[in-house]
């Protein structure tokens, strides 16, 4: 039986906002694996290493129309309408990303068609998940 899960995936340039200075751009892959059908990954492509965000998809899609999240990842509308901003937080730092609104909206549009939202449930593997807690000796 072949496997039924996929990987959605986008490359996004984001662009770091700095302080006194013209926004940076950043490469990035934004990733929608249906064996984690919550959750949507950024990858962001510093130099030769590659920093791992994992957050909601909900809150994803949230930001696109109003500033939402706390903790370590928040996301909302830039000044400009056609911008979203992402905010990532962590004990080493924090950064400030901007990235196209219809480039997200798109991307997010694809991890809808494969996984419609509210049946998040039938995708989800609680045993597996369960299994990942049990204590190895």
């Amino acid at each position: 039986m072949a496997d039924p899960h996929s990987v959605t995936s986008a490359r996004i340039d984001f662009a770091l906002r700095t302080f006194g200075a013209a926004p940076r751009p950043v490469p990035a892959e934004l990733e929608y694996d249906t064996r984690d059908p919550y959750a949507v990954a950024v990858v962001l492509h510093a130099g030769a290493s590659a920093v791992r965000w994992l957050f909601g998809r909900d809150l994803l899609a949230d930001g696109l129309l109003t500033r939402c999240g706390d903790g370590d990842v928040r996301v909302g509308p830039a000044a400009d309408p056609a911008l979203v901003v992402v905010e990532l937080t962590s004990p080493d730092g924090a950064a400030v990303l901007e990235a196209p609104a219809k480039e997200i909206a798109a991307f997010l549009d694809r991890t809808y068609d494969v996984i419609p939202a509210g049946s998040e449930t039938d995708w989800f593997d609680f045993q597996a998940e369960l299994a990942k807690l049990s204590y190895q000796d």
